[in-house]
């Protein structure tokens, strides 16, 4: 299966894979603090497990950072 990730090409040796695997195997680091979002809309944390990807879907992590005076 090919998606893109983060606007680049990525084939998979899956048929179908969860995004909270997605997440494992792109080596996203403190994955509690990523925002997902799949095919432009964001996804809920409590959805990673059970949102399975499809050949051709476009996801991107999102990493928000706090900061300021």
């Amino acid at each position: 299966m090919v998606i893109r990730v983060n606007g680049e090409a990525k084939t998979l040796n899956h048929e179908t894979m969860a995004v909270e695997n997605l997440l494992s195997l792109c080596n996203v680091e403190s994955p509690d603090f990523v925002s997902v979002q799949l095919n432009g809309k964001f996804l809920s944390k409590d959805r990673f497990a059970s949102t399975h990807l499809k050949e051709n879907d476009e996801v991107d992590f999102l990493y928000f950072l706090g900061g300021g005076r």
